[in-house]
């Protein structure tokens, strides 16, 4: 029981770290717009707001951002993302 009650405990802390850093990055990587941007699809897209958050991150670990993204990067940036969606559904 014990041994259960410390693997959760070490993994809510790993956890907390990676959220941590997760926040870190994209601190760094989006203007102050672009983050509330964000934070307001995260709000009513939650699996959007982490596709986009993901992409960021991976982008920024490749060194591919140079300069913090602007708010009207990430509308573009998910504009592309929502196009990519759209264009996948298939009617018969």
């Amino acid at each position: 029981m014990l041994d259960q009650l410390t693997q959760f405990r070490i993994q809510q802390e790993q956890l907390k770290q990676i959220e941590e850093l997760k926040r870190k990055i994209l601190a760094e990587c989006l203007t102050k717009e672009a983050r509330e941007r964000l934070s307001n699809v995260r709000i009513a897209n939650p699996q959007l707001a982490e596709q986009i958050e993901l992409y960021l991150i991976q982008i920024y670990q490749q060194g591919q951002i140079n300069e913090p993204i602007s708010d009207s990067q990430l509308k573009e940036l998910l504009l592309t993302l929502t196009k990519k969606k759209e264009t996948k559904i298939i009617r018969k």
